[in-house]
Formats: structure tokens, C-alpha cells, sequence
């Protein structure tokens, strides 16, 4: 299918240029197009979340033609991917593949889902993939390589609105034991507050922020619970975080002329 497909892909993530899961993801968008660009953050982005570098230049290192490291975040290499590496518009962007799921709170933090969310407010088409892994072991790549190029080629023939952007999630399991694709909302769990406190080598005292993840509580059709089953999750996000049913209790909160009448 790649060849000829016409179909321009940028692909990101934030755990660096050098990282195996962009490996993996480079070799899932050449199963969909033969026109990929890559460009990455030089160093481990991870947890920046949206955070674009406003107060310092950006460098950027082409490591080959299509090949480009940014000394910035996910969202630092999207803007210019998107405004400055390429010489013509992307038709997708395509973020990760990350190493450990990107689920329930973890999109507010995560740079990977990011890059999605960026490439959403330039208007183009974006895609988050995230690996579900354990720590203490091999990451499952094998997983995210085999099932990604069908479930993208599926949603870009579905479609999505814009302003929304895709959250994918494969869990840590065999290819045997993935049950299927769920779609899925985005779950919540009890966030962990696992803080660290040591001395450096010169005795100065630190805090280090360890896992945020708590116990999970995964409801029914959620992210969490979908990954944890054993299924690939698949999440629409949507950029306006507007609590619409909110709307009207507070317009006759603050009606006409509350202002004046004080």
C-alpha cells in the first residue's frame, strides 16, 4: 500500500530521537505511506506535556533528509515539523510509540499525547500511540508494529471531526491474547503522590517525583479497563475542554448586569 498512497505522514514522539518506540513507529507509517518525515526531540521529553519553548532559540540537527532532531518538546517539534521542516503540508501526524501507556489522567501530562494535540490546532489529522509496558521487562514493540497499521488505516477511512485527535493504547500482553479493538472513553484513577526525598553527593536535599499512578480504578468502557482486559483501546479526544452542561447554571449565576449591581 505505501507505494503511491500520496499520503504525507510527520511522525514525532517524547521519549527522543533516539528512541526504540519511534523505530517502531517509523516502520508503522512506511506500511502506510513512502512519504514519512521524522522529527523528534533530541533528549527525553517525557511528562512535558503540552509546553512549548518560548524564552530561548531552537536548534535543529538534520540527521538525514527526512531525519530531524529538535533541542525541544513534542509540541516544539511539531510546530516546526509542520511550519518549517517540511516543504509541503502533512496529511497525518503520527505521535509515539511510546514506551508505557498513555491512559485516564496521564494525556495532561504526557508529551506524547501532545504532539497529537498540536498537530490538532494546525488543522491536521493526528494519531497517539502508546505501549503498554512493564518497567522490570522487555517493552512488547512486536505488539504496536503488528496491529498500528490496520487500526490507522481503519480510522483515517472513518474519519474524525475536527478538533479531535485519537488516543491509541496497546496493552502488554502476547499477540495471542489481544482480544480486539475497544473504543473506549478516557478513564480516571486515583492519582499516587509517590515522592522521593534523598540527599545528592554533596549533601544538598532534593525531592524526587516518583509514580503518579495509584491504584487503578478502571470503570466499564474505559481506556483503563479496555488495556487492562487485554484489548487495544482507542480514545477520541477532543481539544475543547469546555464543561458544556456547566454552561446555563453558571450564565444565571452571572446574569446581565451582575457587575453593575455591586
Amino acid at each position: 500500500m505505501a507505494e503511491g498512497s500520496g499520503l504525507r505522514i510527520l511522525i514525532t514522539n517524547d521519549d527522543s530521537i533516539h528512541a526504540p518506540g519511534l523505530r517502531v513507529l517509523e516502520q508503522i507509517a512506511r506500511a502506510l505511506s513512502d512519504d514519512v518525515w521524522v522529527v523528534a526531540p533530541e533528549s527525553d521529553q517525557s511528562g512535558a506535556g503540552h509546553s512549548l519553548t518560548l524564552r530561548r532559540p531552537l536548534r535543529l540537527r538534520r540527521v538525514s533528509r527526512r531525519h530531524v532532531a529538535v533541542d525541544g518538546t513534542p509540541t516544539d517539534c511539531v510546530l516546526l515539523g509542520l511550519q518549517h521542516v517540511l516543504d509541503r503540508p502533512a496529511d497525518l501526524v503520527l505521535s509515539g510509540v511510546n514506551l508505557g501507556a498513555n491512559l485516564g489522567e496521564d494525556v495532561t501530562y504526557s508529551g506524547t499525547v501532545a504532539a497529537a494535540m498540536e498537530a490538532t490546532l494546525l488543522g491536521v489529522r493526528a494519531i497517539a500511540l502508546s505501549q503498554a509496558a512493564d518497567r522490570r521487562s522487555r517493552p512488547r514493540w512486536s505488539i504496536a508494529a503488528r496491529f498500528a497499521p490496520a487500526i490507522i488505516q481503519r480510522l483515517l477511512e472513518a474519519g474524525w471531526p475536527e478538533g479531535v485527535f485519537i488516543n491509541v493504547n496497546f496493552p502488554d500482553c502476547t499477540a495471542a491474547r489481544v482480544r480486539g479493538v475497544a473504543v473506549t472513553r478516557q478513564g480516571r484513577r486515583k492519582v499516587g503522590d509517590h515522592l522521593v526525598e534523598g540527599r545528592d553527593p554533596r549533601g544538598e536535599p532534593y525531592v524526587w517525583i516518583g509514580g503518579l499512578r495509584g491504584a487503578e480504578e478502571a470503570g466499564s468502557g474505559t481506556d483503563l479497563a479496555a488495556v487492562q482486559a487485554g484489548w487495544v483501546s482507542v480514545t477520541p479526544i477532543q481539544l475543547d475542554m469546555t464543561h458544556h452542561r456547566s454552561l446555563e447554571t453558571l450564565k444565571r449565576c452571572f446574569g446581565a448586569g451582575y457587575l453593575e449591581n455591586r
